[in-house]
């Protein structure tokens, strides 16, 4: 997923689409250790999507302090 697209979302959709991500890795692995999964390269995608949008989400919570 495009970052710009990741931006337009809201705080909560983020949110949601973190935990759908963190569900699908999870799969994936499940596949890979059962030698099911044919797209091996789709586990590293996933990471790089999850760290885009804990990445977002950091942007946009409030900040603190001053």
């Amino acid at each position: 997923m495009k970052t710009k697209d990741l931006g337009l979302l809201s705080e909560g959709e983020l949110i949601h689409k973190e935990k759908e991500l963190h569900e699908e890795l999870f799969n994936l692995r499940f596949q890979h250790a059962t030698g099911q999964l044919e797209n091996t390269m789709r586990i590293p995608q996933v990471k790089r999507d999850i760290a885009r949008v804990k990445t977002i989400l950091k942007g946009k919570a409030p900040s603190k302090g001053k």
